[in-house]
């Protein structure tokens, strides 16, 4: 028996760069409020890519982490983000950033966003907590337009080759 193809997918943001456009200049609106807020380009990436390691957008976080390492992001803690609360390598606003990136993600539960909030009191502002989370509302919404599409994942063109 023949395996099915997959169907084509459309890439939404071409299908209708409309609503594509919407969505950039709303995540442009939420950049520009989170700096203003003083979270750190660093912080914003690691936020970004904790949201697609969970969705599992592989065009988001081969995008996110080239953008963390342009940053000055290091490869250990990039290779731990995953588990980063089993490690000494993110900061307390780094980790308060992550609880409320993993509970504006996995929505449904309550109790980690009671969790999040409370480590988080002690160590952003409310303008911050705010920049953070609405970081990872965009974040989820480009994951789900790359997923569905199935953005494609190229090889990085490297000077050798």
């Amino acid at each position: 028996m023949a395996v099915p193809t997959p169907p084509a997918r459309i890439y939404l943001d071409k299908q209708t760069p409309e609503a594509f456009k919407a969505f950039v200049a709303a995540r442009e609106t939420v950049r520009q409020g989170a700096a203003d807020t003083g979270l750190e380009p660093l912080l914003i990436e690691l936020v970004n890519l904790r949201v697609s390691q969970i969705n599992g957008c592989a065009y988001c976080l081969s995008l996110h982490t080239r953008k963390a390492l342009r940053a000055g992001e290091t490869t250990q803690r990039l290779g731990t983000l995953s588990a980063w609360r089993d490690t000494e390598l993110f900061s307390d606003r780094e980790r308060a950033a992550l609880a409320l990136a993993e509970a504006a993600t996995a929505i449904a539960d309550a109790a980690a966003q009671d969790s999040a909030y409370a480590a988080a009191r002690p160590v952003l502002t409310d303008d911050e907590i705010a920049a953070v989370l609405w970081v990872a509302i965009t974040m989820n919404t480009f994951n789900r337009v790359s997923i569905l599409s199935k953005h494609p994942v190229r090889p990085a063109v490297t000077a050798q080759g």
